[in-house]
């Protein structure tokens, strides 16, 4: 019998038959999202069930750290954060999602910090590509190395404690000191070369840069199919998206640097070195678009990590006098009986407990990223934490979230005590420490920024004493995936031999 449409309806002007029909559409869209959908069940804010705008909203907003932190704890393990996305927190399901063998790829989120480029080990989401393109490069970031590059780090604390020795008494923003160093470090280690901003007290506007492509990525992330539309028409309307830095001016700065490298020559023993060999060895695979891919890699994620990490630390340790001066007793005791350097030699910072726990401590509370690492369900779903999750829907956890697990790490998950770390049965602490990612897309430069952070903590407290300029104040944050740090102002005094 065919279906005959009621003559009440033909009668209606075409505007408001759309408009009935759209309604009708809407409504019955909200009723499937929140009744019938497979998420359904999963609870969550009302918005974030019917559209991604709940999650561009947050992530442009900067707030999205702090935002899921609240509703998993008082929605429970799982969040739906998305018409298809669910945000977790159980930890059975950490492994289940990011351990090896995962069948779990990253999400289309990560298409747009990838772009165009080939070789991305960030943004790579098929796991044989990527894993083929790590072991390229491992090689120069494993531990291993560590030994050529520590020279080139000592170079830039060097300069770094010279700089500090000129502005004695003065309120400084080490905030941006770090950054400073953490960016000259890149530049040491990867071209045997600082960049100099240390040397002139700022930057080039990188940094300006890196915090605009970050802001881009972590909003247009949410909704990659805009980024799409805006690269197909890049060509008529011109470029309009921060992020696009990562592929452009960063990229091309890179690419600048490393010709500079090569026209100085020499035996250094520095990242590019290390990958111009494995490019003899390998050119097709590690062609000159990879290098550079892995160079701009650096500098755009290498200095604002370590920067994040360090003003931590620095932070943390300020706004808890009793620790600070704990972390002061035993670099002098290890002082005393000529078991520290001058820059502190890493092989001496990883026998220094009390400094290792103050590091662990200030990452776990402030890990660089600060939003889920999504990763989209494979064909055939999956049941995680209890939830079944279809194919093509995507799950994650947040750092800050787990790091906040009192079952792992205590009931005081918000207080600043390192002495968590110094139990003997802490394997959990570490098992679920997400500060540098998990699984198989561990950060490659882990190595490194351990490095840099167990150097320069031991031997800026061993030459100056620190003080917050305003110790009642609280730093402000923003949660652009690295959640970065403001107001972190330092008055530094010389201390006595």
């Amino acid at each position: 019998m065919a279906f005959a449409i009621p003559s009440s309806l033909l009668a209606l002007p075409a505007l408001p038959l759309l408009l009935a029909c759209l309604v009708v559409l809407s409504l019955a869209y909200i009723v499937y999202q929140r009744r019938f959908s497979s998420l359904a069940g999963i609870p969550g804010p009302f918005w974030a069930s019917l559209s991604r705008l709940w999650m561009t909203k947050h992530s442009w907003d900067g707030d999205m750290n702090r935002t899921m932190i609240d509703l998993h704890r008082e929605l429970g393990t799982l969040v739906r954060t998305g018409p298809r996305e669910v945000s977790v927190s159980d930890l059975t399901a950490i492994k289940q999602i990011y351990g090896a063998g995962s069948k779990l790829r990253k999400s289309d989120w990560y298409s747009v910090w990838q772009g165009h480029r080939k070789f991305d080990l960030f943004g790579e989401r098929d796991e044989k590509i990527h894993g083929e393109q790590r072991r390229l490069v491992s090689r120069a970031y494993a531990m291993d190395s560590l030994k050529d590059l520590e020279e080139y780090v000592d170079h830039a604390v060097t300069v770094f404690l010279d700089n500090m020795s000129e502005r004695q008494g003065q309120v400084i923003d080490m905030g941006n000191w770090v950054q400073l160093f953490a960016f000259d470090v890149i530049g040491e280690v990867t071209f045997s070369k600082r960049f100099g901003f240390m040397d002139s007290g700022g930057d080039d506007g990188s940094f300006g840069q890196i915090e605009g492509a970050l802001k881009s990525a972590s909003w247009v992330g949410q909704i990659p199919s805009f980024y799409w539309l805006h690269d197909a028409l890049s060509p008529y309307i011109g470029n309009h998206l921060a992020l696009s830095a990562r592929h452009g001016s960063l990229r091309q700065f890179a690419i600048k640097e490393i010709a500079a490298r090569q026209d100085r020559g020499g035996n250094q023993k520095d990242i590019l070195s290390k990958l111009r060999a494995t490019q003899g060895e390998k050119p097709l695979e590690m062609n000159e678009n990879a290098v550079a891919s892995m160079a701009t890699s650096n500098i755009f994620a290498g200095s604002d990590t370590t920067a994040i990490s360090t003003r931590a630390i620095i932070y943390y340790l300020l706004k808890n006098p009793q620790c600070k001066n704990k972390l002061i007793e035993e670099i002098d005791e290890c002082r005393a009986q000529g078991k520290l350097s001058d820059p502190v030699k890493l092989s001496e910072a990883e026998k220094m407990p009390y400094l290792q726990a103050v590091m662990y401590e200030a990452l776990r509370l402030h890990p660089a990223v600060g939003m889920s690492l999504p990763r989209e369900v494979p064909i055939g779903g999956a049941t995680i934490a209890g939830q079944y999750l279809p194919a093509g829907s995507v799950v994650g956890a947040n750092p800050w979230v787990i790091h906040r697990n009192k079952e792992v790490y205590g009931d005081d998950v918000e207080a600043f005590r390192p002495e968590r770390w110094m139990i003997e049965d802490n394997g959990d602490m570490h098992r679920f420490f997400f500060a540098f990612g998990s699984g198989a897309r561990t950060c490659l430069g882990r190595n490194i920024s351990w490095m840099e952070m167990s150097k320069l903590i031991p031997t800026l407290f061993m030459h100056y004493n620190l003080e917050l300029s305003g110790p009642e104040k609280d730093w402000t944050t923003k949660c652009w995936w690295f959640v970065m740090q403001k107001g972190v102002n330092v008055r530094l005094t010389r201390r006595r031999s």
